[in-house]
């Protein structure tokens, strides 16, 4: 069962025009006072910066060769964020940074072709495939 998550997705403009702060942890801080839980802050090919209570975490963007067209990457983003949530229902903060790789693996996706087109032809298969990789990628425990 969902509990109610109070996340607010964001680009640096977004985030500037809404708190009225340009240093990017400030605006994070003042978003937060606002209400949400949590801020998770786009960054394109910079990735996603996450920010809760007074931690912040950073992931990287999925490393590409080439990219066609950003377009739509940044809601791709936000869907595969969330469509990772509703599948799994994990709201622990490992969930949910699980939930913005996820994220990150759809965008890495869609920038492969125009608009969302590469969409329509990526299975279950090939983003948890991509997953792996990206899991493989930032562990530095090994």
């Amino acid at each position: 069962m969902f509990t109610s998550l109070e996340i607010l997705v964001v680009n640096g403009s977004e985030e500037q025009v809404a708190s009225g702060q340009h240093n990017i942890r400030k605006a994070a801080r003042a978003i937060l006072m606002m209400g949400p839980k949590m801020v998770l802050l786009k960054r394109g090919e910079y990735g996603v910066l996450q920010f809760w209570d007074s931690s912040v975490l950073a992931t990287p963007a999925y490393p590409l060769e080439e990219v066609f067209d950003p377009t739509g990457a940044g809601d791709s983003f936000a869907g595969g964020f969330m469509g990772h949530l509703a599948r799994s229902g994990d709201q622990s903060q490992g969930g949910l940074r699980r939930a913005i790789v996820y994220g990150s693996v759809v965008a890495s996706f869609t920038v492969e072709d125009f608009g969302v087109k590469r969409l329509t032809e990526v299975s279950l298969t090939d983003i948890e495939d991509r997953y792996q990789q990206f899991v493989q990628l930032t562990d530095f425990h090994s």
